[in-house]
């Protein structure tokens, strides 16, 4: 969804940019400064900068902004520790925790005027999902092996040909599943905020909408990466 006006997209055009009126642009140049594209960048920008602007050098006697940093990652951490265990929670924590802080800050980026969530496009969260999708096989492959194949094929053997079609339709069914869900939820956040600000926003009528949007933004996130955390441990484990 596109906000009335978009900052960067005025910015884009001041400099005569060919910023799409669309969700995505004809041309190559088009396509790489849409508005989900900009904004995805803007995020990454945000997440680059705000550390090294509130914490500095790390020092052994930490300061506020270290604290804080040091909080978040150490309950990223913990709560994929609980979920998967220590060694798997080492394991992937720069991926779910670049995945889990990229998540919050773009649900939450969209709250703003003039700014939309990057997750409000399908595009970005479906190429979340697949690099989640293909890296939960590349673990169970590289777990165990060609023995990965007993996940897809039940308990008992007369069971494989009902259950290697389900197992398979269920893997796939988590695209859908991880990508719309995120979309689904923010797209929603963002129009509903859209209508309001038109219609009424000089009078505090999207006040509660944007307390609920703070929720919806960290719950998505949490979502998203709780079931990523359930989806990596299931190809790590054993198949019973």
């Amino acid at each position: 969804m596109e906000h009335p006006i978009l900052f960067i997209s005025l910015i884009l055009q001041f400099l005569g940019l060919p910023v799409p009126h669309t969700l995505v642009g004809d041309t190559l140049l088009a396509k790489l400064v849409s508005p989900h594209m900009t904004y995805t960048w803007f995020v990454m920008l945000v997440l680059i900068l705000a550390p090294k602007l509130t914490m500095g050098k790390i020092e052994m006697i930490p300061g506020k902004g270290q604290n804080f940093w040091e909080a978040v990652v150490d309950g990223i951490e913990g709560f994929m520790a609980e979920n998967m265990g220590k060694e798997g929670a080492r394991m992937m924590f720069p991926m779910l925790c670049t995945f889990a802080l990229y998540i919050l800050v773009g649900n939450m980026v969209g709250l703003m005027p003039g700014f939309m969530s990057p997750t409000s496009n399908l595009n970005i969260t479906l190429g979340c999902t697949l690099i989640i999708f293909v890296t939960t096989h590349i673990l169970g492959v590289k777990f165990h092996g060609v023995g990965y194949i007993k996940h897809f094929l039940g308990p008992i053997p007369w069971l494989i040909p009902l259950m290697l079609p389900i197992e398979l339709i269920s893997h796939l069914a988590r695209i859908l599943s991880l990508s719309i869900r995120l979309f689904g939820n923010i797209m929603a956040k963002e129009t509903l905020l859209g209508i309001l600000f038109m219609l009424a926003g000089a009078y505090f009528a999207p006040l509660p909408i944007l307390c609920l949007g703070v929720l919806v933004s960290v719950v998505q996130s949490l979502v998203f990466v709780l079931l990523s955390i359930l989806y990596f441990s299931a190809a790590m484990e054993h198949a019973h």
